[in-house]
Order: C-alpha cells, then sequence, then structure tokens
C-alpha cells in the first residue's frame, strides 16, 4: 500500500511543477486524496460491501469534489489534476499512467444494467480539462483528449480526439505509445504541436510568407541591377526604364516595411 503510495505521490511531483514536496503532496492535493478513498471504497465494493463502498465515495466527493463509481478500475501511476467536477461511471477503466484534468467526464449513454456503459482509458491518456468520453469503447495508449472535446467513438492509440463531436487526428508517426519504447516527454494538458490543427495552420502560413519574402527580395535585386546600368554600355537602358526601374524599387522597399 505505502508503495503505491509512494508512486502516486512521485507522479504528481514529475507531472506538476506546482509541487514543491512530498509533505504538500500528501496533504493539499485533493486528486491523491480521492484516490487514496477510491481505493478504500472499490476494496469493499469488490468484497461485496456495496452500501459501504457508495459512502466512502460519497464522503471523497464531499471532501475533493472528485465523483468516482467505487466498482470503476483504476491502475497505477493515474493523475487527477486539479480535478474538481470530475465524474467516473461505474464501468470506466483508468490505465496505468493516466491523466485527467478538471470537468472531464467518464460517462454512459446507455441505462442497461450489467454492461460495459463506460470508456475504457489505455495506458499514459491524457483527458483535458472539460472533456467529455461518452459511452463503452476503448481510449488507446498515449490517445490525448482536447479540451472541451466531447468523445463519443473509438480513439486510437497515439491520435488525439478534439472537437464537437470529437474528430480523430491520427498520429503522425502512426505508432501507438508503446510502453517498451522510450516515452516522450509529458504533454499538460495534452497540447503539442505537431498535433494541434491550428499550431500547423499557422506554421504553414509562416512558410509561405517566407518564401514570398524570398521572391521579393529576388524581385528587389533584378530591378537594382535594371537601374544601375551604367550609360553607354551594351546593356544601356532608355532614361525612362530606369526611372520606372526606381519607382519600382521604391514601391517595394515600402511593401517589404
Amino acid at each position: 500500500m505505502f508503495s503505491r503510495i509512494r508512486a502516486d505521490a512521485q507522479t504528481i511531483l514529475d507531472r506538476d511543477p506546482a509541487a514543491r514536496g512530498w509533505l504538500e503532496v500528501l496533504t493539499c492535493y485533493p486528486g491523491l486524496h480521492a484516490l487514496l478513498m477510491h481505493r478504500m471504497a472499490h476494496a469493499c465494493w469488490n468484497a461485496g460491501l456495496h452500501w459501504l463502498g457508495r459512502f466512502i465515495s460519497h464522503l471523497s466527493r464531499f471532501f475533493t469534489g472528485i465523483e468516482i463509481h467505487p466498482a470503476a478500475v483504476i491502475g497505477e501511476r493515474v493523475f487527477f489534476d486539479h480535478a474538481m467536477g470530475v465524474v467516473v461511471g461505474e464501468t470506466a477503466e483508468i490505465g496505468d499512467g493516466c491523466t485527467i484534468y478538471q470537468g472531464v467526464t467518464l460517462g454512459g449513454t446507455s441505462l442497461y444494467k450489467g454492461t460495459k456503459r463506460h470508456p475504457t482509458l489505455g495506458k499514459d491518456v491524457v483527458v483535458s480539462a472539460g472533456a467529455k468520453v461518452l459511452g463503452g469503447f476503448t481510449v488507446g495508449d498515449g490517445a490525448k483528449i482536447g479540451s472541451n472535446a466531447v468523445v463519443i467513438k473509438p480513439v486510437p492509440a497515439g491520435a488525439t480526439a478534439v472537437g464537437i463531436p470529437a474528430r480523430i487526428i491520427q498520429s503522425q508517426s502512426g505508432e501507438s505509445a508503446d510502453v517498451a519504447k522510450p516515452k516522450p516527454a509529458f504533454s499538460a494538458y495534452g497540447i503539442t504541436q505537431d498535433d494541434d490543427p491550428v499550431s500547423q495552420a499557422l506554421r504553414g502560413l509562416i512558410d509561405y510568407t517566407i518564401e514570398q519574402d524570398k521572391q521579393i527580395a529576388l524581385l528587389w535585386q533584378a530591378l537594382a541591377k535594371l537601374a544601375a546600368v551604367a550609360p553607354g554600355s551594351e546593356d544601356c537602358v532608355p532614361q525612362e526604364a530606369a526611372t520606372h526601374a526606381h519607382i519600382e524599387i521604391e514601391k517595394l522597399n515600402k511593401l517589404i516595411d
């Protein structure tokens, strides 16, 4: 038990730059307290003490603001960051190393008892603030759920789900987050430049602007050569053409500025 508590606390120290020490983590992080109380409630539930499990879960909700059904299965090194308003349903499963932020709902869309109604999160999944993952499907290892996304279908391993309803952005490498491979640095709130469509669009605009600047610079050089032709040479141009070239150069200078 103490080894799991130590691992949970170390996870918080690794992923939260605001955490300053073990004492602060153990006493001031409701996500850790919710995990500890859920383990007690889950043990009671599995032992057939359903009322006691629900009562411990209710106390945990009152003290931490995190509601986890005692039947839900939660792996190791799971981090509920801030986590006020998080709801985890009865048949939900959360894999090792997952990070869940505030306002997240792992909910169901079915009212049939005894069925798999809530989602299963694989290993190292990041569910950002306000996201709703609804249904008895699987979110693959290393996947990321964007803030306020509403996910109603499976998410492949390593992919990102954003929007309402969520659309799937496949991993650029095409590989899942296999635990046997080197793990990338933790991405807070699941934000990375590689799979953010806004970031990709901005990078495309920047590349286009740079290319346009190169073309303008080449045109400026050509006009400068045209204006600098010495009188009497074989390449001499009429005075009107040179004057026109100077005017175009001035226009280009203003455009570049």
